[in-house]
């Protein structure tokens, strides 16, 4: 890994206590159908050679579980990791859905998440995690350092938000922490958190876990427009119209059509 990211300053990380959220539940997701089978949906790895319950701790090492969907992060992140003495690898997810799956069967301390994950977002599963696996620390490891991601993750529970540039001994300190009950993130994510939350509060979008597009298309179903009508709209493939749609039920945890327009509406949407 390289050193880190241009911007990040050399400041303090900023660490914030925390509790361990005690919400609990499971989701409707079709996308992520928890088993209670540990074997289900869990990437096999040469290093974990654990026998019996993944579940049933052997030692104090820190379980870990790596998520990215690239395999070289994957790869090179396990290995840094099993290196590291009081730390155990005990599985990895290529795609959000096996990220919680890996969060409900194999209990681990920390889970290490990127933000771009097929099938189900990182941040996106990071929100279900923190409902079916709350006492599961996630540590979002990402290149995006907008403060749209920044800020979702941590509105959806993430612990700690590192840059994939930071140098690894900042990257073994970030799951230390996070695994400690408390919060931290890069020097220069920090700086925009302490800017954010001492600076005057904007008014807050109606569902703000939505994207943009995903509350553009809300409102024009909230006005009655089909799929077609909407992706003529916007210009947009019928498909990617259908994608938006299926993320937004997720989201909003609802199954039909008119249950988001009831939804949409009482929000104030759909009267444009």
């Amino acid at each position: 890994m390289n050193g880190p990211a241009a911007g990040d300053g050399t400041s303090a990380d900023l660490r914030i206590g925390t509790s361990a959220d005690p919400r609990i539940g499971v989701s409707a997701d079709p996308r992520i159908g928890v088993s209670a089978d540990p074997q289900i949906g869990v990437s096999a790895d040469p290093r974990i050679g654990a026998s019996g319950d993944p579940r049933r701790r052997a030692s104090a090492d820190l379980r870990i579980v790596v998520a990215d969907d690239h395999g070289i992060v994957r790869e090179g992140l396990g290995a840094l990791l099993s290196a590291h003495a009081g730390f155990e690898l005990v599985g990895t997810a290529a795609t959000g859905a096996e990220a919680v799956r890996s969060a409900v069967t194999l209990r681990p301390d920390v889970l290490v998440m990127d933000i771009q994950m097929p099938d189900l977002g990182g941040i996106e599963a990071t929100r279900e995690i923190a409902k079916v696996a709350p006492e599961v620390a996630v540590l979002m490891l990402t290149m995006f350092d907008d403060d749209e991601s920044v800020f979702a993750a941590m509105r959806a529970g993430a612990r700690g938000y590192v840059l994939k540039g930071a140098a690894p001994d900042n990257v073994i300190r970030a799951i230390t922490a996070v695994a400690a009950g408390e919060a931290i993130f890069g020097p220069g994510v920090a700086r925009r958190a302490l800017a954010y939350l001492s600076g005057p509060r904007p008014d807050q979008p109606a569902f703000p876990e939505l994207t943009p597009r995903e509350r553009e298309v809300l409102d024009l179903i909230a006005t009655g427009l089909g799929n077609a009508a909407i992706a003529h709209r916007l210009s947009l493939a019928p498909a990617t119209v259908g994608n938006h749609i299926t993320n937004i039920f997720a989201k909003l945890q609802v199954a039909t059509r008119p249950e988001a327009i009831i939804r949409a509406r009482s929000a104030g949407l759909g009267d444009s």
